[in-house]
């Protein structure tokens, strides 16, 4: 019960709360990867980024197979925010080796790929994570708007369309749908 009130106060924009009641289960006893993995995630949305790479560090060496990519997938926030890059994109290229169907490191990945110029990369990474998590609106957004900026409006407007059949109602899809339409026009 107290994890899924930490977990409730993180989702609502509330790391500080959340970190006392994930600080409370450590009192308790309870030593797991993903307390520590979430106590990571909720110093680094707080601001207590002294605090995050301990709790990183902790999250993997309790890790065993099935929580070492999500540990990593996290580190990587933690890299991009602190503006890393290098690091974000080795932890993810960690992430997707300890868990080769970890859709959102790829997606994740891909995007790192096409900021370094790698388009092919950027393709294939966004087109491997829709294939892993089809219920996931990012990807198809992803490889929608990189085919758009490339020109190739048709595919683009193929694929936004499978990122609103996830998400009816993001903002950015219908977006860039509507734009995609007045071409077509």
């Amino acid at each position: 019960a107290v994890s899924c009130l930490a977990s409730h106060q993180f989702y609502s924009d509330q790391p500080e709360i959340a970190l006392r009641y994930y600080r409370r289960l450590l009192q308790m006893g309870v030593q797991t990867a993903e307390l520590w993995n979430n106590l990571g995630l909720c110093c680094f949305h707080s601001g207590q980024y002294d605090m995050c790479l301990t709790c990183f560090e902790r999250a993997l060496q309790l890790s065993q197979d099935d929580t070492t990519a999500d540990v990593w997938y996290n580190i990587s926030h933690l890299a991009i925010g602190i503006g890393d890059l290098g690091l974000a994109y080795q932890a993810l290229k960690i992430s997707v080796a300890a868990d080769s169907k970890h859709a959102h490191a790829y997606n994740n990945l891909a995007v790192l790929e096409l900021k370094k110029g790698n388009v092919d990369a950027a393709r294939s990474g966004f087109g491997q994570s829709h294939t892993l998590n089809p219920f996931a609106f990012e990807a198809p957004f992803n490889l929608s708007l990189l085919c758009f900026k490339l020109g190739e409006f048709q595919e683009s407007f193929e694929v936004v369309k499978k990122s609103l059949e996830c998400y009816p109602e993001h903002s950015e899809s219908k977006e860039l749908l509507k734009t995609l339409e007045q071409k077509f026009t």
